[in-house]
């Protein structure tokens, strides 16, 4: 009687993990892509332009109409970053800072939006543990 062999019962696990290489390779190139903003008309003056060393600043944008929007990272025009209410804006905005205390963290609002609007965002912002807020402006357009 011929001796029956065993079936071999492993899974080949190379084509998965090529799949997954394949996979990686796809959301790092687009992972830099999906930044989010709003698109707001920011004053103009002359100011010194952002340092681009800090990694992902927490930007929170308030429109011309008084909606807030928090974004992680530079918003781009006509992108929506995630719309948040003034009372949700505090606890975001502590979840972030305490998992990162050394975010930057920027406000940009629109020049049509009242001052108070902004300074009650600015204000949320140091409660919720932010060491200092910057302001997003646009730069003058200078006449030569």
């Amino acid at each position: 009687m011929a001796a029956r062999r065993r079936p071999i019962s492993e899974i080949n696990v190379v084509p998965y993990i090529d799949v997954m290489l394949v996979l990686l390779v796809i959301f790092m190139a687009t992972a830099p892509l999906m930044t989010q903003g709003v698109d707001v008309d920011l004053p103009n003056t002359d100011s010194k332009p952002l340092s681009n060393e800090q990694d992902d600043p927490l930007v929170v944008s308030v429109d011309d109409e008084g909606r807030i929007f928090v974004n992680t990272g530079m918003p781009r025009p006509g992108q929506e970053g995630t719309r948040v209410t003034i009372f949700s804006l505090a606890d975001q905005a502590e979840k972030i800072i305490g998992a990162r205390p050394d975010i930057a963290v920027y406000v940009r609002g629109d020049q049509a939006i009242a001052y108070g609007e902004i300074i009650n965002v600015m204000t949320v912002l140091q409660r919720a543990g932010a060491q200092s807020v910057g302001l997003i402006t646009d730069p003058m357009d200078t006449i030569e």
